[in-house]
Order: C-alpha cells, then sequence, then structure tokens
C-alpha cells in the first residue's frame, strides 16, 4: 500500500480540529483532518439527550459563523452544536476524512517527519497535531465495587432518566455535569442524593450580562496562570431550561439530598467526607466575588445596568448542610444506581514521541511540545483560561498554524539553498 505524504495531519475532528483546520488553511498549509468517527461526534454520542450548551449562542461560537435560527442569547442544544460544526467544516472546505482511525505516531529514523498509522493506511507527515480534547477517557472512581449490585455508569454514558432501573439514584460530582443530571432526574421524580465536592458558583446572568461576558469584560478568560489549589476545582453553571443560576440550596429545598465528597465504599455503605458546608462556602464565595466584581466594573465604568438586589440573598442552610449525613446504606435508601460525574482522562497511548512527563501529561509552551513537530490544541489552561472552550481553542489555534507556517518557511529555505548548492557544482 502506498503511503501518502502530507505536510500536516490534524487528529481529531471536533472543535479543536476544525479551528485547526481553518488557520492552516488560511496560512497556506497542506493538511488533513482525521477522525475516528464523524464530525464532532462526541457531542452526539457521548452526552446525555438534554445537553445544551453552557453558554449563549452569542458566546460559544467561532468568530466566522453565528448558530442559524438561534437567538444570541439563547443556549443551543448537543445537537444543534453538531450541526453548527459540520456546517462549519463545509464553510471552510476543511479537509475531513472521517471513519479513519490513528493507531500510531512515531518519528521516523533518518529524516524529517513522522510516519503516522490508522486504519486507512499509513502517512508521513512534518507535523501532527492531537486536537483530541481533554475528555477522552471517562473516569470512574475505584470505589463501589461491582459486587454491590447496582448500576453503575458514568455521565459519558447516561441519556435520560427512563435509562436507569426504578429507584433512588446517587450522583457524584456537582460540575456541571453532575449537576444537571442530577436536577433533570430530581424533575423526573426521582430521589436524589449529590455528592458535592470543591466547585465555583458563578451567577448564570448578573444585572442583565451573562456571566460569560462578566468573565470576558473582566480580563478572567484571559487568565494565564492558575490561582494556586483550583488546578482541579469544576464549574457549576448550566444553560438548561433557558439558564438558570446553579443554587445548591434551591436544589435541597426541592428535594434533593446533599452530600460532601464521596470518599469509600464498605459493607453495603458509601462514605463521604465531612466537607458539605465548606464546599458550599467556597461556591458561595467564588459567587460572590462575581458579584462584587461586577459591582465594581459598572460603577467604575457607569454602565446603565439595573441594580440586582435579589442576587445577593441567600436562602438558609437546609438541614443535610447543617446536619450533613456521612454515609448512605445503599439499600435502606433504595439507591439501585450511581451516576458518576467524575471527569475525563486523557489517552495518547498512540503517540510515540516523547513528548510526555512523567505522569504522562504533555509538555508543551502554549500547545507547541516539547518534540519538535508535535503539537496539542484543546487543553485546559493551554494558554489561558478559555482555552478548553469553543471560541477559546479557535484563538490557540491560530497560535499554533503561525508556529508551523514559520517553521515551514525556515525548511522550505534550506531545502531551496540545498537545491542552489546542487545546481551551481
Amino acid at each position: 500500500m502506498s503511503i501518502e505524504r502530507v505536510d500536516t495531519i490534524v487528529v481529531g475532528g471536533g472543535q479543536a480540529g476544525l479551528a485547526m483546520s481553518e488557520h492552516l488553511g488560511m496560512a497556506g498549509v497542506p493538511h488533513l483532518v482525521l477522525e475516528r468517527h464523524r464530525i464532532a461526534d462526541r457531542w452526539r454520542t457521548a452526552r446525555w439527550d438534554s445537553l445544551v450548551a453552557n453558554g449563549p449562542a452569542w458566546h460559544d461560537r467561532f468568530p466566522g459563523m453565528e448558530f442559524p435560527g438561534a437567538h444570541p442569547d439563547s443556549f443551543p442544544g448537543k445537537e444543534s452544536v453538531a450541526d453548527y460544526f459540520v456546517s462549519y467544516a463545509e464553510m471552510i472546505a476543511a479537509p475531513v476524512r472521517c471513519g479513519v482511525d490513528v493507531t500510531s505516531v512515531e518519528r521516523m529514523a533518518g529524516q524529517p517527519g513522522f510516519m503516522v498509522r490508522t486504519s486507512a493506511g499509513n502517512f508521513e507527515a512534518m507535523n501532527v497535531v492531537a486536537a483530541t480534547g481533554p475528555f477522552q477517557v471517562p473516569v470512574i472512581p475505584q470505589i463501589v465495587p461491582q459486587r454491590a449490585g447496582i448500576i453503575q455508569l458514568h455521565s459519558n454514558d447516561y441519556r435520560n432518566p427512563g435509562q436507569l432501573p426504578e429507584g433512588a439514584v446517587l450522583v457524584v460530582g456537582a460540575g456541571s455535569s453532575g449537576g444537571q443530571i442530577a436536577d433533570e432526574l430530581l424533575r423526573a421524580g426521582r430521589r436524589v442524593h449529590l455528592s458535592v465536592g470543591p466547585h465555583e458558583r458563578p451567577p448564570r446572568a448578573y444585572r442583565g450580562r451573562d456571566f460569560c461576558w462578566w468573565l470576558g469584560v473582566l480580563g478572567k478568560w484571559d487568565l494565564e496562570t492558575k490561582q494556586p489549589g483550583t488546578e482541579h476545582v469544576t464549574i457549576a453553571v448550566s444553560g438548561a431550561r433557558g439558564g438558570q443560576t446553579v443554587d445548591f440550596r434551591r436544589l435541597a429545598a426541592e428535594g434533593m439530598h446533599l452530600v460532601g465528597s464521596t470518599v469509600t465504599y464498605d459493607q453495603g455503605k458509601v462514605l463521604f467526607a465531612n466537607d458539605l458546608a465548606d464546599n458550599i462556602a467556597l461556591g458561595d464565595a467564588s459567587y460572590r466575588s462575581l458579584l462584587d466584581e461586577a459591582d465594581a466594573y459598572i460603577a467604575r465604568f457607569g454602565l446603565d445596568l439595573p441594580p440586582e438586589p435579589d442576587a445577593r440573598i441567600v436562602r438558609p442552610d437546609p438541614n443535610c448542610v447543617t446536619d450533613p449525613v456521612r454515609e448512605l446504606d445503599l439499600a435502606a435508601t433504595g439507591i439501585t444506581s450511581i451516576v458518576w460525574a467524575t471527569g475525563f482522562a486523557t489517552d495518547y497511548s498512540w503517540l510515540k514521541v516523547d513528548a510526555f512527563d512523567t505522569m504522562g501529561k504533555p509538555r508543551h509552551q502554549r500547545g507547541v511540545s516539547s518534540e519538535p513537530g508535535i503539537y496539542f490544541l484543546g487543553l485546559p489552561w493551554q494558554s489561558r483560561r478559555g482555552s478548553a472552550f469553543i471560541w477559546g481553542v479557535w484563538h490557540d489555534a491560530k497560535h499554533l498554524a503561525d508556529r508551523i507556517s514559520t517553521q515551514r518557511r525556515y525548511t522550505d529555505y534550506d531545502t531551496s539553498a540545498r537545491r542552489a548548492v546542487r545546481h551551481a557544482s
């Protein structure tokens, strides 16, 4: 089988891969995008049915195209988001090949470039961009053994309440995914226990502006350095039902039972840390901080945005916070299923290059790898706080395309110089 040669191969046909393709195309870099399934496939197949974007349509998009037919302040559903990326790929004429699984990438011996082995044959490429994103391998902590006799699934595999057996549900993780899934289950009439860990809890909107706007004008999307202790803190925010501020006290008042971080399992019981009140307080602090900064910004620039005193009203702590339950007997409480909203790990086992630290994490500077010719795109905090978001990955892709284009100019000069020497001789 012949080997196809291309300057740059982009692995992944989601938001990162398409952003990369657009900028490579504008820079005149020949490239291919290889996608294992179909464009933006995970939006369709690895999300629950009712999922909507966490940011409004005016914000969570690429600069070159708006969401067709969507109100700017609405929150597009997952199918609309996937359709958006398919249309975007068509608009920029992205050279995407679907159904191609990249199995390995290795540097070629004695010559520049990489051998890229795939399910559709082999390629040689000078550059490879890993645009597979951070949500690759669902992580379920090894806490509750399978012998416990209940259904356990990751949020990646959750679709709707009807998927779960009758009975109560324990949802572990109170970030965007866990909070929305727990709320949906509660509204479906289920008894829901929600394990709440450390989190940030911004207002969905404040004084007439979405929190995405506030993070923008306050410069928080462009923060380049994570604050100590916040590397793994999740954000509890939701665009569901038109977008509402996540309020765990309200959820408790509506019947949800809150518990602390899930710690271990023992003889039919799930045990929790005594940190629920602290975690709720941490979320409250982040909420109040954004309100304070927003008020100060409005006063400083004299903006005509209406006051919103009700935003500072705090409900009383429910009993589950003041008198927390430290363990749940699964049988006694009727819990028949657990949904683990506990995040994802990356899988770069196919990248057989010297680009990772001892923990298996990419070594890079703004996505430019320590291995020349290898690039990463779509990583959290790749260059700033907004890097893993749709608009953020678009800007990071431009930086990588500029670097690749610059390297090509040096390579082209070297090739031209060697040809000139041979011609002169």
